[in-house]
């Protein structure tokens, strides 16, 4: 009976992570969202008779919530962990449509965003990693996840001028460094510790764009252009489903033993982020 525990669960990706993992009735799935009451009442909605599915409360910015949310998870399966995936992030609408340099025109703006991507995408995670590696090193599978973007390579941001977003995918590249430090401690234990991009996915981010304003549509339509000449075949973002799929076949493939202690990879189960 695997055991997994999925942060940010009440919508988008970790909605769909929810989703197909609970749908096999041997897998116990913790889900860790920072709204309980009403993720519970969407899983009674959407997802009833299925018992395997026990949410907690926790908030990644709140140690003692995430040391709480640990505490009743080792009730729940016994203390042992098979997969942890940390999907929970902020992103920021504030940094979406700007280069780093226009946003230096706001500088207390620019650290209260920094510090809060930071303390959230990145520190949160360190957290969440300690404080479950206990039930995580009593575990057969032993597979830590982070959720993390394309948008932290930094050649693809070189190549193609990237420029949007650049708080969100600093946060993002510092989690896969520490994601590899993690590696770089655990992999004599067996445990996996892996970074995957989920793809370019929509969460809403993108039907929005007809009311946004000409400035932001300007700024997506030009990322989007840049998608294009990266990956000739783009035609958009794919569901949150067909992302899910994916990282999980990605995450059932990969192995110490195989070589992807503390790697970076797509949904793909390689470099092409798209």
């Amino acid at each position: 009976m695997p055991s997994y525990v999925v942060t940010g669960v009440s919508r988008g990706i970790g909605w769909a992570f929810l989703k197909q993992l609970s749908s096999d009735s041997t897998n116990t799935v913790i889900g860790i969202v920072r709204n309980k009451p009403a993720t519970d009442k969407r899983v009674a909605e959407e997802l009833t008779e299925r018992s395997n599915i026990t949410i907690l409360q926790a908030d990644m910015t709140d140690y003692d919530a995430i040391k709480k949310a640990a505490q009743d998870s080792a009730k729940i399966t016994g203390g042992s962990i098979d997969y942890i995936i940390a999907n929970a992030a902020l992103v920021s609408q504030w940094d979406a449509y700007d280069g780093i340099g226009t946003l230096g025109a706001h500088p207390e703006e620019l650290t209260e965003q920094f510090h809060g991507l930071m303390d959230t995408n990145v520190l949160g995670t360190v957290h969440l990693y300690n404080l479950f590696m206990p039930q995580i090193l009593k575990g057969k599978t032993r597979k830590v996840i982070v959720i993390s973007s394309g948008m932290a390579d930094t050649d693809l941001v070189n190549d193609y001028e990237i420029e949007l977003a650049p708080l969100y995918a600093t946060s993002k590249a510092a989690v896969n460094m520490i994601t590899a430090k993690y590696n770089a401690q655990y992999k004599k234990d067996g445990v996996l510790f892996l970074s995957i991009c989920p793809g370019m996915v929509e969460v809403g981010h993108f039907s929005h764009i007809s009311t946004a304003k000409p400035e932001e549509q300007a700024a997506l339509l030009g990322m989007i252009e840049k998608f294009k000449r990266y990956e000739p075949t783009f035609e958009g973002p794919i569901t949150p489903e067909e992302s899910v799929k994916a990282v999980l076949s990605v995450i059932e493939s990969a192995s110490v033993e195989k070589g992807y202690g503390g790697a970076y990879l797509s949904h793909f189960g390689t470099k092409r982020w798209i």
